[in-house]
């Protein structure tokens, strides 16, 4: 519970307050694309963070990574809710990705603890439970974005973020056994992890697979606002749609991968966005678009995120065991700076008269790369076991 509660901050932070984005660009009086920065620049920033938390949890651990992360993410959402103008208030909006650093810990402490198909599967409802959060956090975000204003969503950030870091400090042990992997000898051996295919393989399936739901969180207001004339407690409540769906392929990722096996799940779980994304770009080229139509297919693409996400992390830290940590943050920053850029690009194409096409055009290219990475990684493993 308390991994679930790590995973849950990281994913609360980046999207209660999706809903409020149209009226906090009027509040802060910037263009939507501005205040659309607190989405897509926090998650390159959480990219950056990643990348360098992952050989700091190696060398130091899992637990006091995560207890530093916590106290800055409380500190920066002081500074959020305190903020005079725009740019004061992207800075600790910035800072407050540090809580990102709750991601990667729970995926490589659950690494540290059991074997791969195991691993996979515990992964699976961890996240699963951290689905919960934001699935039911954009429907509170926009509840309480109409009764009491924006800074009540950072208001709650902060609350939950403060109970996380006393849950952190009572209950986390340290997972990483022998006081860490020195910085030299993780140094000797990233080599090894940047020559193989397959931990670059399941890297690309997760960026992109990842990066359907981060083009959707960059553009997804922008859409039930301006296309669909939705409040921002009916996003809130659309805004359920990829974390019910998501919820789902956790379990069946929890249920399933230890018979099924990782690139078997990853496959399927590629091939059920690709077609979401596809129907759902059709029926908007025929003009038959619509809310339930359009959420419909982004609860289906939660769905094969959920199958995907778990089992390519654990791919991915099964390359080299002891560098968990580093592996996880790589594959991690890799996933949200792609993230970052299609997140942008959704909000930057997204245009008074554009309709959806452009977000959902962006989703559907990015889980076609998704099944293009898998099918290579199988296809890389058959040959080494012809080869065999």
């Amino acid at each position: 519970m308390t991994l679930v509660a790590l995973s849950g901050m990281g994913a609360l932070s980046m999207n209660i307050f999706l809903p409020s984005l149209p009226g906090m660009a009027r509040d802060f009086d910037v263009d939507y694309a501005i205040m659309q920065l607190s989405v897509s620049a926090y998650i390159g920033a959480s990219a950056v963070i990643q990348l360098l938390a992952g050989p700091v949890s190696d060398r130091f651990g899992r637990r006091p990574v995560a207890l530093v992360g916590l106290v800055i993410f409380a500190l920066a959402t002081v500074g959020t809710l305190i903020a005079p103008n725009a740019t004061m208030f992207l800075l600790f909006r910035l800072i407050q990705a540090m809580v990102s650093v709750c991601l990667l810990l729970s995926r490589a402490a659950v690494r540290d603890i059991y074997d791969d198909a195991r691993a996979a599967s515990m992964i699976g409802y961890v996240t699963m439970g951290m689905a919960v959060v934001p699935m039911l956090a954009p429907v509170i975000g926009g509840v309480l974005d109409e009764a009491f204003g924006w800074r009540a969503n950072f208001a709650m950030m902060g609350i939950l973020g403060l109970m996380t870091l006393a849950l952190v400090w009572q209950d986390m042990g340290e997972t990483v056994s022998g006081g860490g992997l020195p910085m030299r000898q993780q140094i000797a051996n990233y080599p090894i992890l940047a020559r193989s295919h397959r931990f670059w393989g399941y890297c690309l399936a997760a960026t992109l697979s990842s990066g359907c739901f981060f083009a959707y969180l960059g553009g997804a207001p922008f859409v039930g606002e301006r296309v669909f004339g939705l409040t921002p407690a009916q996003v809130g409540y659309f805004f359920a749609a990829p974390s019910v769906g998501y919820l789902a392929g956790n379990f069946m990722s929890g249920r399933f991968t230890a018979q099924v096996g990782l690139n078997r799940m990853i496959l399927f779980g590629a091939l059920i966005c690709l077609v979401a994304l596809g129907v759902s770009l059709l029926a908007t080229l025929a003009g038959m678009i619509s809310p339930l139509v359009f959420f419909g297919a982004i609860a289906c693409m939660g769905l094969g995120n959920g199958l995907v996400m778990p089992n390519t992390n654990i791919g991915m830290m099964s390359v080299r065991p002891e560098l968990a940590g580093t592996a996880s943050g790589l594959g991690g920053a890799l996933a949200v700076a792609g993230g970052a850029v299609l997140s942008a690009l959704a909000g930057a194409l997204l245009q008074p008269g554009s309709g959806a096409t452009p977000l959902q055009v962006i989703m559907f290219a990015s889980a076609a790369g998704s099944l293009v990475s898998v099918l290579w990684v199988l296809r890389r493993e058959r040959r080494l076991a012809r080869v065999g």
